[in-house]
């Protein structure tokens, strides 16, 4: 797997690992060691499993082939914190992390010291250049780390919603934001444009490549995120209970499964509020509307007599938009912000909600899973799943880009999943 052509010097790859090593250790925190061992449904992991998992990728990937003489920490370690590398060996079923009582949570940290202080050795082999092809592979043990710190934020939070008490992660009081005003539309002119992640343009996953041409029609796009306002209004209208909005697999799911709002929305008297990771609070119809399924986004967008656009449409918006201006996890509002009322252009790209496009998560032309368990990244879930863009409120600053391609199934909804509309032109 070629991940970046780009120089990375010994040194910042250190400096890198030890920040990205304690962003997760600093978002698990506050948590009780109680609390980082529930698992509130099927695809939920404990906060524990996290902190253990990443570790288990560096032990794996990096220090069991790499570092002479190196010896796994612990031999059942292997079995309780594979994700779902077959390549590598047998696992725990996924469903059953919360059953994973014991190593404690302070044995996971002396995990995470030990293995820690074992690649402080193996990058110092690397810069003196006995291990210098080993960076690519630890810049992707690196990504990996922070995708897990944004899983561990959205986790946590369905973990603490389901207790009686709804317990906040981090008390925050709410501002409201200024009314973002109707949503405009920008025009695109399309045509044949190329997209993907050329290697040399710094890090990337293997299915944000190989970079081809894609036609595209002239399309609009709406300049600002789908509000929780409008979401309001698509309720009032019937929206959850008219079958002529929903894909048919949407509708036998949202009747299965009773929803009538937004994940983690539920009604006090005549008013909506909801949980977030920063406290329970009245539904701001400002804000983005988050945690919304596939097929809730595209039920939305008929309705608004609109759709959602491909992800070769939303990059192609995106070329000249800066990440460091989203609302994500640096940014430390751990909930989507109403959009800026006075930015030209098409707004809120970057940060605050993962956007959901009508594209399926498939291989682009040329694509080729790398050989070995690292092939099994990405490539193995190009099926029954859809692509999202743009990253959300928990993602790292650092590690989503224009060509960034998240994948969920069209019903989940924990995740921090919204919309903005598009249409031909």
């Amino acid at each position: 797997m070629t991940l970046t052509d780009a120089p990375t010097t010994a040194a910042s790859l250190r400096d890198r690992y030890v920040a990205i090593r304690g962003t997760t250790e600093a978002l698990a925190a506050p948590l009780s060691p109680e609390d980082q061992q529930v698992q509130s449904m099927p695809d939920v992991s404990p906060t524990k499993w996290h902190r253990a998992h990443t570790t288990w990728f560096f032990e794996t990937f990096l220090l069991q082939p790499s570092l002479p003489g190196y010896q796994a920490h612990d031999p059942d370690f292997g079995f309780l914190f594979n994700s779902y590398y077959e390549a590598v060996g047998p696992r725990h079923a996924r469903p059953h992390r919360g059953l994973i009582s014991r190593p404690s949570g302070d044995e996971v940290a002396r995990y995470r010291d030990a293995v820690d202080e074992a690649m402080a050795e193996l990058l110092d082999r690397v810069e003196t250049g006995e291990l210098a092809g080993l960076s690519d592979l630890i810049d992707l043990g690196l990504h990996h780390e922070q995708q897990h710190q944004e899983l561990l934020l959205m986790d946590i939070k369905h973990v603490l919603s389901v207790n009686p008490t709804r317990p906040t992660y981090r008390r925050s009081e709410h501002t409201s934001g200024a009314d973002p005003g109707p949503a405009g539309w920008v025009d695109h002119d399309g045509g044949v444009v190329s997209v993907g992640r050329a290697s040399g343009d710094g890090f990337s996953f293997d299915n944000e490549g190989p970079v081809h041409d894609v036609l595209l029609r002239p399309f609009r796009l709406a300049d600002r995120l789908v509000t929780a306002g409008d979401w309001l209004e698509f309720m009032a209208d019937g929206g959850y209970r008219r079958a002529e909005l929903w894909l048919s697999d949407g509708w036998y799911t949202v009747n299965g499964e009773g929803w009538d709002a937004p994940l983690y929305w539920f009604r006090d008297g005549d008013d909506w509020w909801i949980h977030t990771l920063t406290g329970v609070r009245p539904v701001d119809p400002s804000e983005p509307v988050v945690h919304v399924s596939g097929y809730e986004a595209d039920a939305f967008a008929s309705w608004a007599g609109a759709r959602l656009p491909t992800e070769h449409e939303w990059e192609l918006a995106t070329r000249d938009v800066s990440v460091v201006e989203g609302n994500l996890l640096p940014a430390d509002h751990l909930h989507p912000v109403a959009a800026a009322t006075d930015a030209p252009g098409v707004r809120q790209l970057f940060g605050d909600v993962w956007e959901w496009t009508a594209s399926p998560y498939v291989a682009y032309p040329g694509f080729r899973a790398a050989a070995g368990a690292v092939g099994e990244y990405n490539g193995k879930f190009m099926s029954g799943q859809m692509v999202l863009r743009g990253g959300c409120a928990v993602t790292p600053g650092d590690h989503v880009r224009s060509t960034y391609r998240n994948f969920f199934p069209p019903s989940a909804r924990w995740a921090f999943g919204g919309l903005r509309l598009a249409s031909e032109a």
